[in-house]
């Protein structure tokens, strides 16, 4: 019994890592055709109607997601609390109305910055062809990191805290 526990668990920890080298070569892939330029945009207008002036001396992290996308679901919670540390714009793609984002919002508890990007404008400019999408820019708006999938919260703060280490 105890030798066939031993067979399941290494089974158990060859799939996840044969998983996590998969995932990490698709982000890859999927970042390849990504917009690396330097950030030109200066302001965005929240959902709220508010323009958002992009800070020139602090790191971000523009994030694209979308209601109807499941993974964007499971990574919400990640960059609702890197939200609270960093500067955020997130970009809600072709997820409907000012309403019905904002009624997502409300039932998953989310107060995020978010762009409404209804015609997907935002997402052909960056060149997204897949969600969730993260970058994350220097504070002089070079893109340091792209990340197509699923991020955790660990490592995305990781990638903060690596920005913030080696500025220029």
């Amino acid at each position: 019994m105890k030798n066939k526990i031993k067979k399941y668990l290494k089974e158990i920890i060859v799939f996840i890592l044969i998983l996590l080298v998969a995932t990490n070569v698709m982000s890859y892939f999927n970042s390849q055709n990504l917009n690396k330029e330097k950030l030109s945009i200066i302001n965005f207008t929240l959902l709220n109607d508010k323009e958002y002036l992009v800070l020139q001396d602090k790191p971000l992290i523009i994030h694209f997601w979308a209601t109807w996308c499941p993974t964007c679901k499971f990574e919400a919670s990640n960059i609702e609390k890197l939200s609270k540390d960093y500067e955020v714009i997130t970009i809600a793609v072709q997820s409907g109305t000012k309403e019905e984002i904002e009624k997502y919002l409300k039932e998953h508890n989310l107060t995020f910055n978010v762009v409404n990007d209804e015609e997907g404008t935002y997402s052909q400019n960056f060149n997204i062809k897949a969600f969730p999408t993260t970058f994350i820019y220097d504070e002089n708006k070079n893109l340091r990191f792209s990340e197509v999938g699923y991020t955790s919260t660990f490592g995305l703060y990781f990638r903060m805290k690596f920005v913030e280490y080696f500025k220029k």
